[in-house]
């Protein structure tokens, strides 16, 4: 495709022109940006090569900051590995350098179909070698050969079958969306890979089954990890971790916040609709009216794991996981674990540019209703750690006593760590099992018998030993 200079700058001016009036950060002052866009239009106008165009309008729009921006040519879209193959990558350092590990590998996923395990190295994508900082992407609806390098160091070569997606605005491959199996103890998982569709009647329903079929688990825990968001299915999620109708966060447009609101006053969606003929209805009450929405529970009834989630995130877990991981944290409906979510919540929109260009961009922010923008900063965990803080006289020692929970388990790995003074130090319990100290858990019971005497009537049934963990 052949662009002339006019060309050019006919989609640079719409760039601009849709900055500046669709775009919204709450915290973006747009100037600096148009001075990059005066130092930089010399030389977009001067891109002859359309793949030097396209890469550096992307450069461009980027300067924006935050997620959720983009400039593509609609024919030949590529998108990360977490969306394309149904897999995340993390960097890795290795002694030969860099590298990079399949992290999460969802099942029903390209990655999963080829036979990728999490753990195995990624040695070279369409033959060419594949090394951070540089993240591979795929293009849609094509296969692409590999190269992995297995735990046991063998390599092996495998073929990504990437399918066409369903959506030119959405594009990502859909691995198995949820499953749930029950672990030991009655523990039951509920894992969801990602939020297929804008309303996610689809996934409501593939979550309610699952959890009709954890009806008997006590505990749950609710894997996210590597799950990028999607749509507002997710509120099917979020309604089950609460017996009530729980205010989750709202959406505020550009126009909104700059004639102000209430949240309380915002237009409420709370309840997913149950079939596709209802969308109708859905989009009358929502397609032409003010965006600005807030998100409520659905007021789903008592659960028998409530007061005993947990919710699993890490550095991919993004957008609308990361609206179910704060909301979770913030009602403290779930104990959240794992490490720092991405930090990736706008809602955007893409917009048609001339000659089969698009354009990405944010429109509106998303705070939890406690007033937190989680976009850029995600989600911090505390993994549950306890912190004191003592003073120590020197030569002396001073006891420190935790309170710890146990649950069913062989044993306690523990590492006690100590700060102050610009040092540190750690150590592990005198008392534990060599070679790591580990603190072995004994479980007791106390058998109670019950016996009659001078009655004809038999003796009732022997009680259930107590049983508890020490």
């Amino acid at each position: 495709m052949e662009l002339t200079r006019q060309d050019r700058e006919r989609i640079l001016a719409k760039v601009v022109r849709l900055v500046d009036e669709k775009f919204f950060d709450p915290h973006f002052d747009l100037s600096g940006w148009h001075t990059q866009v005066s130092e930089r239009r010399e030389r977009l106008l001067a891109d002859n090569d359309p793949v030097e165009f396209e890469r550096d309008m992307h450069a461009l729009v980027s300067e924006l900051g935050v997620s959720h921006v983009g400039f593509y040519h609609r024919s030949a879209q590529t998108v990360p590995g977490r969306l394309a193959i149904g897999a995340t990558l993390q960097k890795c350092a290795t002694e030969t350098g860099l590298v990079w590990i399949f992290q999460d590998v969802h099942e029903g996923g390209p990655a999963h179909a080829a036979g990728v395990e999490r753990g195995d190295v990624l040695l070279s994508v369409s033959d060419r070698a594949s090394r951070p900082p540089e993240g591979p992407t795929f293009s849609m609806g094509t296969t692409v050969p590999i190269v992995v390098q297995k735990r046991d160091n063998r390599q092996i070569r495998a073929v990504l079958d990437i399918p066409a997606p369903r959506s030119r605005q959405l594009p990502y491959c859909e691995p198995r969306v949820v499953s749930h199996s029950i672990l030991q103890n009655g523990v039951g998982l509920l894992k969801v890979s990602v939020f297929p569709g804008v309303v996610g009647i689809d996934v409501a329903r593939a979550v309610d089954a699952a959890v009709a079929e954890l009806r008997e688990c006590h505990r749950l825990v609710v894997d996210l990890r590597g799950n990028p968001g999607g749509g507002i299915g997710g509120l099917r999620l979020m309604s089950y971790l609460t017996p009530a109708k729980l205010p989750v966060g709202y959406s505020l447009t550009r126009r909104r916040a700059a004639t102000g609101y209430e949240k309380e006053k915002l237009r409420k969606f709370g309840r997913l609709p149950s079939s596709k003929w209802a969308l109708i209805p859905l989009a009358l009450r929502f397609a032409f009216a003010e965006k600005s929405v807030a998100l409520v529970t659905e007021g789903l009834g008592p659960q028998p794991f409530h007061g005993s989630i947990a919710v699993l995130v890490n550095e991919h877990t993004a957008s609308a996981s990361e609206m179910i991981a704060a909301f979770a944290a913030e009602n403290r409906l779930a104990r959240i674990v794992g490490t720092r979510t991405a930090g990736r919540l706008l809602s955007a929109d893409t917009f048609k540019l001339p000659h089969g260009y698009v354009l990405s961009l944010p429109v509106g922010a998303y705070y939890t209703w406690q007033g937190r923008l989680l976009e850029g900063t995600g989600i911090t965990i505390d993994n549950g750690q306890v912190k004191q803080t003592v003073t120590i006289p020197a030569n002396d020692k001073v006891r420190v006593d935790w309170p710890v929970t146990v649950l069913d388990a062989p044993y306690a790995n523990l590492t006690f760590t100590a700060r102050g003074g610009g040092f540190a130090d750690a150590s592990k319990p005198t008392a534990g099992l060599p070679p790591e100290q580990y603190l072995p858990i004994y479980k007791f019971s106390t058998p109670e018998t019950t016996a009659t005497a001078n009655r004809s009537s038999p003796s009732p049934p022997l009680p259930t030993p107590r049983t508890g963990a020490s």
